[in-house]
């Protein structure tokens, strides 16, 4: 069984629906219209409840950052590459996020919340030298990675030569990218790959990648923590999707010049 904690996990994992859950417990001291909503999300679901001590939870949890709240329920199954090979039923251009070895839990879990609030149709994640989808990146996620598409890989350079196969184009983040995020078109087909912290993209994935992007800095620091690095160029991508699906009368500014073949 997996464990969740925390108010936003547990209640988008029983809004979601995706899992099969055992059971929640909650905290008998705790007693706020926040906890009485997911109790009363567990009986419209048929899932049981109970109370225990706070401590109780703290030891199923192995944290004191549970909220009061701890469910026991079947792990999270992943997707494979081939499950985001397919077009949204809107006809829309893919936009996928790719991570290359993140390891901070956290920051994993802050990519996620980032990806699905940006419209990701889908996420790639490594099974080997990175952060596990762990309870501690489910909770920092705030609970979207119980709507988001995963797709867990083994060979990250295959699974995206197999995307640039569908005509997704590799889209890679390095702070000696040669052309700003902003100036770039991303309302085609793409996939955006972010790289470790600290150590960025591997060799390999880079030389997959079609083109290198960067972040321009302004201060004294020279990038970004990962996930604000991601928020950035996702947002970007959203904008100028959002503005290409605008009506020509509505559009309040020129036609962005397209970069040969990305948007076709």
């Amino acid at each position: 069984m997996d464990v969740l904690f925390g108010l936003h996990s547990v209640e988008e994992a029983l809004r979601a629906g995706r899992r099969k859950f055992d059971q929640v417990i909650v905290a008998r001291e705790r007693q706020d219209p926040r906890l009485a909503r997911i109790v009363s999300q567990c009986k419209l679901a048929g899932v049981r409840t109970r109370t225990e001590p706070r401590e109780q939870l703290t030891q199923i949890a192995q944290t004191t950052a549970h909220q009061g709240v701890v469910a026991l329920c079947r792990p999270q199954e992943f997707l494979a590459i081939e499950d985001l090979f397919e077009a949204p039923a809107s006809g829309a251009k893919r936009l996928l996020l790719a991570l290359d070895g993140v390891e901070d839990p956290q920051n994993l879990g802050a990519l996620l919340r980032v990806a699905d609030g940006a419209g990701v149709d889908g996420v790639l994640l490594t099974e080997r030298r990175a952060a596990p989808l762990s309870p501690v990146a489910v909770k920092a996620s705030a609970g979207a990675t119980e709507h988001l598409r995963i797709a867990c890989v083994v060979n990250l350079v295959r699974s995206l030569e197999q995307l640039k196969e569908k005509n997704i184009w590799v889209i890679g983040l390095d702070e000696r990218g040669e052309t700003d995020y902003d100036r770039f078109d991303l309302t085609g087909n793409c996939v955006l790959v972010m790289g470790r912290e600290g150590a960025g993209l591997h060799d390999l994935v880079k030389k997959t990648c079609d083109h290198m992007l960067s972040i321009p800095m302004a201060g004294g620091v020279s990038s970004l923590n990962v996930s604000a690095a991601a928020a950035v160029v996702l947002y970007e991508a959203a904008r100028q999707r959002r503005q290409a699906a605008l009506p020509a009368a509505e559009s309040v500014s020129k036609p962005r010049k397209k970069q040969k073949g990305l948007g076709s």
